[in-house]
């Protein structure tokens, strides 16, 4: 039975895959791709520009931080990293099957491109359930991809298909790297399809990730700093729903108990005035999700209090640091606790913490603890507003040299 994906991108279509797999084994017009190609930095430069524009940057705020992540001197950021060395040739790894989750419908973009800045053919599934925000990425593809060489064509497949385990078995067996995003059961699903055995897997399984606030460091600040740090943690939580591996899914508050309820109270009221500022949506099926998923915190002694701001915001406060949940609990929802100081979380860390967005403390003291806790976990430190701003050093990975190898040249 011939299988067949719906193509996405470039051209819109059905296409079988035995005859999709051929045509990307094929070399490129222009000769191979190779790491840093100037094919392909210039037509992810024309995506971004488009992306940029502000009718799609006001409609799609994530997409503006895409946009900046793929502007030419973020670019040559990412592949400056890449350092040559004496006797040693980076080369693309081949082809890469990326299979990004549904929950954060552009995530795809960052790990392709990434790739695709390695010099490697892609071909990358989105899920059929993506909208909004996807069909306005695949939109700017199309239109960069006019102007492009048309070896970008050529290596670059972005497909939709749906549970068909002989599709995913067919591009895993055929890939040299596979990269696989979304929760812990999604990666053991899809790890079911084995690869070649050169090949292996590249993963981001199911990640949480919490803030920390300063008492005094927020005390000290002035009303600007304090308004735009609480915009930016509405950035980091809203724009996916608080769905996002990088989004705040607790709050802590450092400091002394004198004087800790008062920020708590300022914050949390300057927070729900900007989700009713900023129009952020929740509906009504996700506002009974967080009453019962809060009010089970209370029920199972995890939280002491739960207090709620409309359906914007909900909070729930710990009984213990340690109890924090690390499962989405719905758009909005913040267990908080207050600690002495930032040593006091070391214990509360685990492999699963991803990103630490902070506010109010210096680079020493943030330092400090990540050298205390990192064997534990916490792959990043960002300050309020850029937990969700993708780097290409993510999850621990330096995505640059992952997505390519090395021959090693020795004349002695």
């Amino acid at each position: 039975m011939t299988s067949v994906v719906e193509s996405r991108f470039p051209e819109a279509g059905p296409v079988e895959v035995s005859q999709l797999l051929h045509q990307l084994r094929q070399p490129p017009p222009g000769g191979p791709l190779t790491v840093g190609d100037p094919r392909v930095v210039e037509f992810l430069i024309a995506f971004a520009r488009r992306l940029l524009a502000p009718a799609t940057a006001r409609r799609y705020p994530e997409l503006a931080s895409l946009g900046f992540f793929l502007r030419r001197s973020e670019i040559d950021r990412a592949l400056g990293r890449v350092v040559p060395q004496s006797g040693v040739l980076r080369f693309p790894r081949g082809l890469v099957f990326h299979v990004p989750p549904a929950n954060v419908d552009t995530i795809f973009v960052y790990s392709w491109a990434l790739s695709a800045l390695a010099g490697n053919h892609n071909v990358v599934r989105i899920s059929a359930r993506s909208a909004g925000a996807a069909d306005v990425v695949l939109a700017a593809l199309q239109k960069a991809a006019t102007d492009a060489h048309p070896a970008v064509a050529a290596t670059q497949r972005l497909i939709t298909y749906g549970r068909e385990d002989e599709v995913t078995a067919a591009f895993s067996s055929s890939c040299d790297l596979r990269v696989i995003w979304g929760g812990d059961r999604a990666v053991s699903e899809i790890r079911r399809h084995p690869v070649a055995p050169h090949a292996r897997d590249l993963t981001f399984p199911d990640r949480s990730s919490f803030a920390v606030l300063s008492v005094e460091g927020w005390q000290a600040a002035d009303d600007a700093a304090r308004q735009d740090a609480v915009i930016g943690f509405a950035n980091d939580s809203y724009w996916f729903d608080q769905n996002a591996c990088a989004s705040p899914r607790a709050v802590y508050w450092v400091g002394p108990a004198d004087g800790a309820q008062a920020v708590r109270d300022e914050f949390f009221s300057r927070l729900a005035q900007v989700v009713a500022e900023r129009h952020f949506a929740v509906d009504t099926s996700m506002a009974v999700e967080k009453i019962v998923a809060t009010y089970g915190l209370a029920i199972n002694d995890v939280a002491a209090t739960v207090q709620f701001d409309g359906n914007g915001v909900a909070v729930a406060t710990l009984r213990h640091p340690a109890l924090v949940p690390r499962r989405w609990l719905g758009a909005g929802t913040f267990p908080e606790c207050r600690v002495e100081s930032l040593s006091a979380l070391v214990e509360v860390v685990t492999r699963k913490d991803q990103t630490l967005a902070a506010f109010g403390f210096t680079a020493d003291e943030l330092t400090r603890f990540v050298e205390q806790a990192g064997h534990r976990g916490i792959d990043r430190v960002v300050p309020f507003g850029s937990a969700l701003s993708f780097d290409a050093i993510w999850d621990g990975y330096d995505l640059i040299p992952e997505f390519s190898r090395l021959t090693t040249v020795r004349t002695a």
